[in-house]
């Protein structure tokens, strides 16, 4: 009996504390993204800057390469088709998230995926890269331009 309730108590430690986590990372993500057209900015400028040392490009490769990229699903966000200003806004938060803030792989790859989801609530169709999207506002499923100077947010 002694050892059932120990492991009963060890399995409800193993579920209990993995979900207050990852109830902390909701709210934090949550208060994390407040502005998207200043923390686009802000996450290009980080993809600019920021060097990773081998340990934490390791960590890089491992989180991005687990999701799909938005604007071109059948590559992931490590191997976007091509450097639109989407891209460079998710690997700069993504290096600043591991660089700065010390995160690892599966905080990154949900930190990243509820970017996806503030910059278009409505989700993103998988094919924009290849329906003419690439500069349409994120919100409007689309990649937010080519040109770093230039990002879309809107109507422009």
């Amino acid at each position: 009996m002694k050892k059932h309730l120990v492991a009963l108590a060890l399995t409800a430690i193993a579920v209990a504390v993995p979900l207050a986590l990852a109830g902390c990372g909701r709210a934090d993500a949550a208060e994390r993204f407040t502005d998207v057209e200043k923390q686009t900015r802000e996450f290009m400028r980080y993809n600019e800057t920021i060097e990773l040392d081998p340990e934490q490009e390791a960590v890089f490769r491992r989180a991005l390469s687990q999701i799909p990229a938005p604007c071109c699903s059948n590559n992931t966000a490590l191997t976007c088709c091509c450097p639109c200003n989407m891209a460079l806004a998710w690997w700069g938060l993504t290096k600043h998230l591991i660089a700065n803030e010390g995160l690892g792989v599966e905080e990154v790859k949900a930190v990243v995926e509820e970017w996806f989801e503030f910059i278009n609530p409505n989700g993103f169709s998988g094919d924009v890269c290849y329906t003419g999207g690439c500069n349409r506002a994120f919100a409007d499923n689309g990649c937010g331009g080519m040109d770093p100077a230039h990002v879309v947010f809107g109507d422009e």
